[in-house]
């Protein structure tokens, strides 16, 4: 069967102004792509309708939770992608209080907010006031055993280091070691910054990922000065004012947001939809083609599926934007929950997690305690553990089959904190080619995409201007309103 959604018929003066969208992806960035082009539209009195195609049977991409009953009145909540969302990027807080969630908002125990590095195989705290990879007090990092004595001397020459000559995109690695030296980056910076992105400091763009570091450095010329002087200038919240945690979540986890999302659009949305093709009509008229051999007319196409995908599917349209998103490369990754009782665990941890440098040569990248992180995660008396593998740093984890992969990480954790019992259950979860690489120059191979690309086609989505859920919402809201821009420009010149 073949249907078609939008026929330009002349004769139907109701078709005729109608534009249609097909959204290619149901991922986070997918749905807030037709939640704006939905809300925008309307604003404007624009008479746009869209397609979400989605080829997997589930909405939300990585963002999926699990509630594990029978073990107490409460569940667990387990998290199989992100737990949180960083709130300095407003688009995921912003989309929750849109979508009417304000009060499922859950923050972070930030009491609790402390992490480990593990250290010669014992976890080791990071100093207070460190943030992320600066230190702001002097006290606390002086009498840290994370960092040798050299290795404080050589990260305190960043007061005096100049600053880059160049605006030159550069490896985080490079500026790291170039500005703290060696011993912050093996220690901080590569278990911290590498690990949002499960990249390699080697390769990771520092523009691309972190590019508030190269501003303080330029402003202040020194990291540990524009971060002091950063601090100072944030104004203590207002008594009236909500506090609003740097990481928030939901009180049913992050799948609460995806189902609230779906729930609210009004949009022909398609599970089990994979697209196999994008062609034009004799009259230069975009043609989606499924799997199934429907073909779905559209005036403006937008491709939230990683770039690899997006890259097939432009081949015929757009060889050159094809050739370059196939440059952009990914990683595999996993993670592992595990769930003890309190007294399992022998030498617990007091904060939110652990960090492992990768010259610790563990088979493991983090260890994430969910219970402590958020309230309602675990029933009084339990834990809940997240553990990362997998990515740049240990791909070989992904090849382990499930009892294998349960084995080492029941090694690890009965090395680190002691735990010899059983868990109560496990979950695993693997993301395979789920996590683009933001490589040195990515920002500019992204502007070259964008600008090679043909009329009315967008990309958005992880692959482009940020991984995490703040920026792929806030990337969708720019998309659609450039989309519907050019929408409307196109319907003036005809």
């Amino acid at each position: 069967m073949t249907a078609v959604v939008l026929e330009s018929n002349k004769a139907d003066s109701r078709s005729a102004l109608r534009r249609h969208v097909v959204i290619i992806g149901g991922g986070i960035s997918g749905l807030s792509a037709a939640w704006y082009l939905q809300q925008q539209s309307e604003n404007q009195g624009l008479d746009v309708g869209y397609t979400v195609l989605e080829a997997s049977d589930r909405w939300g991409g990585k963002i999926l939770t699990e509630h594990v009953d029978g073990f107490s009145d409460t569940p667990f909540v387990v998290e199989a992608g992100p737990d949180s969302f960083l709130t300095q990027k407003p688009g995921a807080l912003r989309l929750a209080q849109e979508l009417g969630l304000g009060d499922r908002l859950l923050g972070t125990n930030d009491q609790m907010r402390t992490v480990y590095v593990l250290h010669r195989g014992k976890p080791v705290k990071l100093p207070d006031g460190l943030l992320l990879i600066v230190p702001t007090k002097f006290k606390p990092f002086v009498f840290s055993r994370l960092i040798s004595p050299l290795g404080k001397l050589r990260m305190g020459m960043d007061l005096f280091i100049p600053p880059k000559g160049d605006d030159h995109d550069e490896t985080l690695a490079e500026f790291v070691c170039r500005r703290l030296g060696n011993e912050a980056l093996d220690k901080i910076a590569e278990p911290l910054m590498s690990g949002i992105y499960n990249a390699e400091a080697d390769k990771q763009s520092i523009l691309a990922t972190f590019p508030r570091f190269r501003q303080l450095e330029q402003q202040h010329r020194s990291l540990i000065r524009g971060m002091i002087a950063s601090r100072r200038q944030q104004s203590p919240p207002s008594s009236n004012t909500p506090k609003i945690a740097m990481f928030m979540s939901l009180q049913g986890g992050t799948q609460e947001l995806v189902d609230t999302l779906v729930s609210r659009l009004e949009g022909d949305l398609r599970l089990g939809t994979k697209v196999t093709r994008i062609q034009r009509d004799t009259d230069g008229q975009y043609e989606v083609v499924t799997q199934q051999g429907e073909i779905i007319k559209a005036d403006a196409i937008v491709l939230t599926s990683p770039a690899y995908i997006a890259a097939n599917l432009l081949q015929e349209i757009a060889p050159t934007v094809s050739e370059k998103l196939s440059t952009i490369r990914y990683v595999s990754t996993g993670t592992i929950s595990l769930a003890f009782k309190a007294e399992a665990i022998k030498r617990p941890l007091h904060g939110f997690g652990l960090v492992v440098p990768k010259s610790e040569r563990r088979p493991i990248n983090a260890i994430t305690i969910s219970s402590i992180k958020f309230d309602h995660r675990a029933p009084e008396g339990y834990v809940l553990l997240r553990v990362f593998f997998g990515g740049s740093r240990s791909p070989e984890t992904m090849s382990f089959n499930d009892d294998q992969l349960l084995s080492v990480i029941r090694h690890e954790l009965r090395a680190i904190l002691g735990i010899e019992s059983d868990p109560l259950f496990h979950r695993i979860y693997r993301w395979h080619q789920a996590n683009p690489q933001y490589d040195v120059d990515h920002l500019k191979l992204i502007e070259a995409i964008e600008a090679d690309l043909p009329q009315r086609i967008a990309v958005t989505g992880s692959a482009f201007r940020g991984v995490g859920m703040p920026d792929c919402i806030s990337q969708s809201q720019q998309t659609v309103s450039k989309l519907l821009e050019k929408i409307q420009q196109s319907e003036v010149v005809g």
